[in-house]
């Protein structure tokens, strides 16, 4: 009896000794120069019982997903859109857009305009407008040049500064996938949707912001002129700028998002990484290049 235990012993022993040989050789091979030809059994069991300690830990720390310093792809080029509102004093709306549209082209002269609008919904008595930039040193030059511009300062902006209860700002990138387009055609209005996204970047929820804006991009719906991520103001922000044909066609499109079961999915699976969403529809302005 003693002799057939010491068998088996030998032969699980040896068992153990072959699939370890077969770690070792996956993982870190250098541990067999550990084990010397005259080793005792009693230890290479000890061996055996580290090996498995190993080799647990190696699977756990497989099973732990890996640190990534990024939040999302990264931005390959400098070029920039920033978002401007105004906020104007309601008896003083019509002589502002008055005024600007005689006076924007003193504006123009320095940076590219890409569309001035007038909010007719999500917001009273309010301007949004896009610039673009190349680089934060243009815009730097371009800032100190309107300042030291005497038909600028004189009049546009003494007179239009008083015109105003607030301004504000945000400095975005096209995400990725995106590009700047322009309207099918003239007239029509444009939708901004604003979605403050939670905490992550998007790494967590670019891609479901995505698929939520590809599906409505497409034949029977709006028409998606670009899609944007903030750097400068709230983070974790995204934009997405809309043309319809009228106000009355971004109804009827909306109720029949409502009842397209792709749609649904796809919005559904980017809401659980939504904490708000601010939707404003305008009317481009006589001068606005986006018309």
């Amino acid at each position: 009896m003693r002799l057939e235990k010491k068998k088996e012993k030998i032969s699980r022993s040896s068992d153990d000794l072959r699939w370890s040989n077969l770690f070792l050789l996956r993982v870190k091979p250098p541990v067999l120069q550990r084990i010397s030809p005259g080793s005792a059994p009693s230890k290479m069991l000890k061996l055996v019982g580290s090996l498995r300690s190993a080799a647990a830990l190696f699977r756990t720390s497989a099973a732990q997903p890996s640190a990534c310093l990024s939040t999302g792809p990264q931005q390959e080029h400098r070029t920039f859109y920033e978002f401007r509102t105004y906020n104007i004093r309601p008896d003083q709306n019509a002589a502002f857009l008055k005024l600007t549209n005689e006076k924007i082209h003193l504006r123009t002269a320095h940076s590219e305009l890409i569309g001035y609008w007038s909010v007719e919904y999500g917001g009273l008595n309010q301007v949004f407008h896009i610039w673009k930039y190349d680089s934060y040193s243009q815009r730097a030059a371009v800032r100190a040049a309107l300042a030291q511009d005497p038909s600028w300062v004189s009049e546009y902006i003494s007179k239009a500064i008083p015109m105003l209860t607030s301004q504000d700002n945000e400095v975005t990138y096209l995400v990725p996938w995106s590009q700047l387009k322009s309207p099918p055609q003239e007239g029509g209005v444009y939708e901004l949707a604003s979605l403050q996204m939670r905490p992550g970047g998007p790494a967590v929820w670019g891609s479901t912001f995505q698929a939520s804006v590809a599906s409505r991009d497409a034949p029977g719906y709006g028409k998606l002129l670009g899609a944007f991520h903030s750097e400068f103001g709230l983070l974790n922000r995204v934009h997405a700028l809309w043309w319809f044909e009228s106000a009355d066609h971004r109804a009827e499109i909306r109720h029949k998002a409502h009842t397209d079961a792709r749609v649904v999915a796809a919005v559904r699976n980017n809401v659980v990484h939504l904490d708000s969403q601010r939707n404003q529809l305008m009317l481009p302005c006589p001068f606005s290049p986006m018309k």
